[in-house]
């Protein structure tokens, strides 16, 4: 008797019936598609992950298509996640991977495909490498400043790059966008295409089972076939902009008071692998929620929820803020509440955080920027004092400041965040207890980050959970072949960057910063190896 090897783990099942998604669209027909054209390998989705691998397939002598639904030019994020770079070892940085291995385990509990861990583990440097070596010198390359503090461990591996003052040749200034500039600038150069403003709307198959080619549709209305001879690959990005799909696979993705912008990633590149069969991750995708909502910063100091209580032990990295925050009273947004010493304060303890929202971004080797994060806190326009961070969560004061509050006294203040009167006075007057007793044993925070609220003015910055992504796809082999749920490989079907699965669950591993990018970029190297020969 045959052996079941079917994917016990995995489905193709949803998780509740009736979602629009899960009935695939009829096929075009063929009086409808306006022309044909063929490439070894056709690319669905021009972001990161679609540019990486379609400009490294490039470069092993393939020829690429590169369709996206995008009408320019599109990156989401700014940092980029790699492993023991050289840019690391210029500055005494080594990452232990079997540590980070376990960790990033840990956070997901479990739920991941360690082949695939070891995949981005192994191969971010040579991806992030690659990419830097594209630019031909035009780039400042930086290793960013993670959360230091016990709770969590944000590893040092988290690059920021910028192109130098003199790189004419490229219009991004940095982060995603002059990445994938970088990339789309090679993919040309070796003769591949791009088509932007033309979505993939589905895949089609030969009578074998084999997925052959990519049905797209331009902005006019007209249908294009494009073939891959070798290939088609899924690479357009994540879901969280499709409120079925994260109520699906990641309803807490839909209790987030605000979310980032994220127009076009309603998760094509996973509905269409569904459509063609295709084991998908459980419905426990991982999010990323930024505590970025109404303010940049959230800090080191006392935060209360909307009743005035505190809550949780303030030393800890963003996404755990994000989660403390909803699981409270109104749960879109919180407080941090201090005093008029907590520049100096937080300038003498500087060193001892890193992190979003803890601290200013800031990369290995920089000094504290005093007046920076003053005027990010309390800027002035046209002489006039604006206190808060931007709504779009960018702590930017100059944009549509508002989200802080400053107050004479205790009470004036609680009137002002609208919380009772009576807990604010309370709940400061009990964490002053602890900060002079320097020992917390109400929540366990660091004894060197307990700061008294004693002196007046009283301040009050507003923060609160932001959904940027999620994280959950097609399942793949560690040749990013897709796999059905009997666990074979779909003929000439592949899936990189967040289309594809298996690397995420829970919770999105802030270890480091920019991972999906570095992962893009490490999947590239290893596709045009599995292609390319």
């Amino acid at each position: 008797m045959p052996k079941d090897l079917s994917l016990k783990y995995y489905s193709n099942k949803s998780p509740k019936k009736g979602y629009s998604w899960e009935t695939p669209p009829a096929p075009i027909a063929e009086s409808l598609i306006a022309d044909t054209q063929t490439a070894d390998v056709v690319v669905v989705g021009g972001g990161i992950s679609g540019l990486a691998a379609a400009a490294r397939l490039s470069t092993k002598g393939l020829s690429v298509i590169v369709a996206d639904k995008n009408k320019r030019l599109t990156a989401l994020a700014g940092q980029i996640a790699a492993i023991n770079t050289k840019y690391m070892a210029e500055l005494g940085i080594e990452i232990d991977k079997k540590q980070l291995a376990a960790d990033w385990l840990k956070v997901s509990g479990s739920r991941v495909e360690e082949s695939l861990l070891w995949l981005f583990i192994n191969r971010s440097a040579e991806g992030f490498e690659w990419l830097c070596d594209l630019a031909e010198g035009a780039l400042n390359v930086s290793v960013y400043v993670g959360y230091k503090g016990p709770m969590f461990n944000e590893y040092l591996g988290t690059h920021h790059i910028f192109k130098k003052p003199e790189a004419t040749q490229y219009k991004e200034y940095g982060g995603g966008t002059l990445a994938c500039e970088i990339l789309e600038k090679e993919l040309l150069k070796n003769g591949g295409s791009v088509y932007r403003g033309t979505p993939v709307v589905q895949l089609e198959k030969d009578a074998s089972g084999r997925v052959t080619a990519a049905v797209a549709q331009s902005e006019d209305g007209v249908y294009h076939r494009f073939i891959g001879t070798k290939a088609v690959v899924l690479a357009t990005g994540d879901a969280s902009a499709d409120k079925e799909m994260l109520e699906a696979f990641c309803p807490i993705g839909l209790r987030a008071g605000k979310s980032f912008p994220r127009a076009g990633n309603t998760g094509d590149g996973q509905k269409m692998a569904y459509w063609a069969g295709a084991a998908i991750d459980n419905a426990e995708w991982a999010p990323t929620l930024h505590a970025l909502g109404y303010s940049g910063y959230q800090f080191f100091f006392l935060h209360v929820n909307q009743l005035g209580n505190r809550f949780m032990n303030e030393d800890t990295w963003m996404q755990a803020k994000s989660i403390r925050c909803m699981m409270q009273p109104g749960g879109d947004f919180a407080f941090s509440v201090f005093d008029s010493k907590w520049l100096d304060e937080f300038e003498a303890r500087f060193d001892l955080m890193g992190g979003q929202g803890m601290s200013p971004l800031t990369n290995v080797g920089d000094a504290f920027n005093r007046e920076s994060l003053k005027n990010s806190i309390e800027g002035t326009i046209n002489g006039n004092a604006v206190f808060g961070g931007g709504e779009g969560g960018n702590g930017d004061v100059y944009v549509n400041g508002g989200n802080g509050f400053v107050a004479d006294t205790i009470e004036e203040l609680a009137e002002k965040i609208d919380v009772p009167v009576e807990n604010l006075k309370a709940t400061i007057a009990r964490y002053n207890e602890i900060v002079a007793s320097g020992d917390d044993t109400d929540f366990g925070k660091r004894s060197e980050l307990l700061t008294p609220i004693v002196k007046p003015p009283f301040y009050a910055l507003k923060w609160g959970p932001s959904l940027l992504d999620v994280f959950g796809g097609a399942i793949t082999n560690v040749n990013l072949n897709v796999l059905a749920s009997d666990s074979t490989p779909i003929p000439g079907l592949y899936a990189v960057g967040n289309a594809a699965g298996g690397m995420y669950a829970v919770d999105y591993p802030l270890l480091l910063n920019g991972n999906s990018y570095g992962r893009a970029l490490a999947y590239a190297c290893q596709l045009a190896d599995v292609l390319g020969n």
